[in-house]
């Protein structure tokens, strides 16, 4: 009993380090685009699979900034010669976090979140997504206004039961200045077999998703109509009469 025991403290332990790994690396990488990462822990090694947007940030100059990372991790989670090995993303389009924060960045700008989450919506079915939701809550409404929630979903998303584990999911928070704005995102990647669902034809989208526009930060979303004034005429000088 004792040893029972014993072994399920240790995949609790585990499953408990891989969580505040993910959640450090997160941190740690979020100006080179981390996306997510994989850690398989051997005998020998541990074996720690990043995916960032800008590998080269992460590896540094003479691979400085990497082992200066794995030191790090050496040194907080007491883990023995973990071997940190970088990959870029292949589609941005696809990675729950990139997408999210992506439109975590144009809330904050001031961009209208109907268009962003058509155009995200878009963006993530025209990548090859079986199934996509975004879920954005929170001060959507001007400052002191009421909370309110935009949910679009394109697709198939299992929400219950072990095909949920088959959905890439992240969550990350937007800080305009009307409050904070939580944006929800789930992905089935393409390639993903449900064992309750035959893969079929590739699902529509409708037509206001379909012609949302491109958002853009150099192109605002709001067509701002500058008013023209008339050029000034010149006074003439006063005269004086002399009397």
């Amino acid at each position: 009993m004792a040893d029972k025991n014993k072994v399920e403290g240790k995949f609790i332990e585990d499953a408990i380090t891989r969580y505040r790994v993910s959640k450090f690396l997160e941190t740690e990488l979020d100006r080179a685009g981390f996306s997510r990462v994989d850690i398989q822990r051997t005998p020998m090694v541990t074996r720690i699979a990043v995916e960032v947007t800008n590998p080269g940030r992460v590896i540094g100059k003479r691979g400085k900034s990497i082992q200066d990372l794995t030191d790090a991790i050496t040194r907080e989670f007491k883990i023995e010669n973990p071997q940190i090995s970088v990959v870029e993303s292949a589609n941005q389009n696809l990675e729950p976090r990139l997408v999210a924060k992506k439109i975590c960045r144009f809330i904050e700008m001031g961009k209208k979140i109907r268009a962003i989450l058509h155009a995200s919506l878009r963006d993530i079915m025209s990548a090859g997504a079986l199934g996509a939701e975004i879920v954005a809550s929170g001060k959507v409404a001007a400052k002191g206004g009421r909370s309110k929630r935009f949910r679009l979903m394109a697709g198939y998303i299992p929400k219950a039961g072990e095909p949920a584990r088959l959905v890439a999911v992240s969550h990350v928070t937007a800080y305009p200045k009307s409050g904070a704005i939580g944006v929800l995102v789930r992905i089935v990647l393409p390639g993903t077999e449900f064992p309750d669902k035959v893969s079929g034809s590739k699902p529509e989208l409708a037509k206001v998703i379909m012609a949302a526009d491109e958002v853009s930060a150099a192109t605002p979303l709001e067509a701002v109509q500058k008013k023209t004034f008339a050029p000034l005429k010149k006074r003439k000088p006063m005269q004086r009469h002399r009397r």
